[in-house]
């Protein structure tokens, strides 16, 4: 009776083992996905995702406008190609999808590191850029003066969106000055709506590239102050898959053509000029 229980239990086992190896087979077998500028170009649609802020894409009354945004519509002037926009703002589903070939090219004013070159191709530099800390200035807080000293970081906590790619940065600062600096990533609110949250007292310190640091701090004249820099000036770019080298290819020629004719620098200045 015990051997028969025995061999009951090893021929269930064995049926899963093989319904889950059934099920699994397209998954493991399955090619990596190859799309490229000749299937990218063959179907006639080349799908963009970006994040709803000024600078990805936002509407503003009848109108969309945002940095990336005015970007894509002139490469879909000069490639020729529709120019399918998709939003998101958790980058880490945003690289998932690149790597799925839900999106061919992810347009954020990514930092680039080492580390994301191993897995992903970037575009030549879009921006210039830096992290800055987003906290009151001293009269919209009591008194308190500003933190100026990277040091005086140390066991405070600074909030910034799920998968931002400030994380790291901080995570790095934080091994530099030699003591703790807690990171909350929320999945919740985006970098501007962090922006005013420091503004109204809700929370005391956010982090976020100078560029959009600027444009948020003319909503709250005397209340936020981005002087304090988290970071060195970065490079940062568009990102593709790794297998669309000709892809890449064809953004740097036209980003060369957007520039050359001073159209990326009339978006630039709508965008990012201090005012």
């Amino acid at each position: 009776m015990k051997f028969k229980k025995l061999y009951s239990l090893y021929g269930l086992l064995l049926i899963v083992s093989l319904a889950t190896m059934w099920l699994l087979y397209p998954y493991v077998t399955r090619k990596p996905l190859h799309r490229d500028y000749e299937e990218i170009k063959k179907e006639g649609v080349l799908r963009i995702v970006t994040e709803y802020n000024s600078s990805g894409y936002y509407i503003k009354g009848d109108t969309i406008e945002g940095f990336q945004y005015e970007l894509s519509q002139v490469i879909s002037e000069i490639s020729g190609l529709e120019v399918e926009i998709h939003l998101d703002m958790n980058l880490s589903t945003s690289f998932e999808g690149l790597s799925t070939g839900k999106y061919d090219i992810i347009a954020r004013n990514i930092p680039v590191s080492s580390n994301m070159k191993e897995n992903y191709l970037f575009t030549d530099p879009i921006v210039l850029n830096k992290q800055v800390l987003v906290q009151r200035t001293e009269e919209a807080n009591q008194g308190i003066k500003p933190i100026r000293n990277q040091l005086d970081l140390a066991q405070r906590r600074l909030y910034i969106p799920k998968d931002s790619p400030a994380k790291l940065r901080i995570e790095n600062l934080s091994h530099e000055i030699g003591d703790t600096i807690y990171v909350s990533e929320d999945e919740l609110y985006s970098t501007e709506q962090l922006i005013i949250m420091v503004a109204k007292g809700d929370i005391d310190f956010a982090v976020c590239d100078l560029q959009l640091a600027k444009k948020s701090a003319t909503q709250f004249p005397g209340v936020i102050d981005i002087d304090t820099d988290i970071s060195f000036t970065q490079l940062q770019s568009w990102a593709v898959r790794k297998n669309s080298p000709v892809l890449l290819d064809s953004i740097n020629s036209w980003f060369n053509q957007i520039k050359q004719s001073g159209r990326y620098e009339n978006i630039y200045k709508r965008y990012y000029s201090d005012k």
